[in-house]
């Protein structure tokens, strides 16, 4: 069976490794784009770690931190359009992708409460 958000934010990892390339090369931006890689990839690292969780909440705990830094990738691609660091284009693509994983992540999120709370 395939791991739909794990693919997903590898995905996303690696794109948003080349930004932080294109960002750092072509646009000499630095101090934000770093920001950008961190939480960016961090996402995929926790979904790979929660793979072979122990247990259940620790399971959660992986999923609950890795829809923190979805939510603070969200929040610097915002800051990089609105600072003229990203175009528009750059930015809807680099969101949309960041939505679909903030969704699977929330449903995960939703439904292993449910389940924890059953067991």
């Amino acid at each position: 069976m395939e791991n739909i958000i794990a693919g997903k934010s590898y995905a996303f990892a690696i794109r948003i490794v080349n930004l932080y390339k294109h960002l750092s090369n072509a646009k000499k931006e630095y101090v934000l784009s770093k920001q950008l890689l961190s939480s960016g990839t961090a996402i995929g690292a926790l979904v790979k770690e929660a793979e072979h969780a122990q247990s259940k909440a620790y399971f959660l705990n992986k999923m609950n931190i890795a829809l923190k830094e979805a939510n603070e990738t969200e929040y610097w691609l915002m800051l990089l359009k609105d600072t003229g660091f990203l175009t528009e284009q750059e930015f809807g693509s680099m969101k949309e992708d960041c939505l679909s994983i903030l969704k699977l992540l929330i449903s995960i999120v939703k439904t292993t409460k449910q389940k924890l709370k059953r067991s």
